[in-house]
């Protein structure tokens, strides 16, 4: 991955931190500052704690066919809340179970609007 990728992929995550802090899922965001923050802290987590979880959890993971890795992103989704100031769960792993949803098809939407903008930016 190249370093405009790695930016264009930290732009969009804050974006959709962003969103997300917006809507009443219970995900609360002081600022885009902040969620631009809690995104670096997410991405971070992603690659250093998540291949971990996943080891862990991958019998869970075997037995559910894949459904316990939306539990997974929970999981990082709410370590990254505990993290950041500025950036809290009104109602603990339930908020962070509907954040990390909503992450996902916000981040799918905001790629494909990009494609179709910027085809030669990903």
């Amino acid at each position: 991955m190249d370093i405009i990728s790695l930016v264009v992929a930290w732009l969009v995550t804050s974006v959709s931190f962003f969103i997300i802090s917006k809507l009443p899922l219970g995900v609360e965001i002081d600022s885009f500052k902040k969620a631009m923050i809690s995104a670096a802290v997410f991405g971070l987590l992603n690659a250093l704690v998540r291949p971990l979880f996943v080891i862990l959890g991958f019998p869970l993971v075997l037995v559910t066919f894949g459904l316990f890795m939306v539990v997974i992103n929970a999981a990082i989704f709410g370590l990254a809340a505990w993290l950041v100031e500025g950036f809290w769960l009104r109602w603990g792993f339930w908020s962070a179970l509907l954040g990390a949803i909503v992450l996902g098809f916000i981040n799918s939407l905001l790629y494909d609007i990009l494609a179709r903008v910027a085809p030669n930016i990903r």
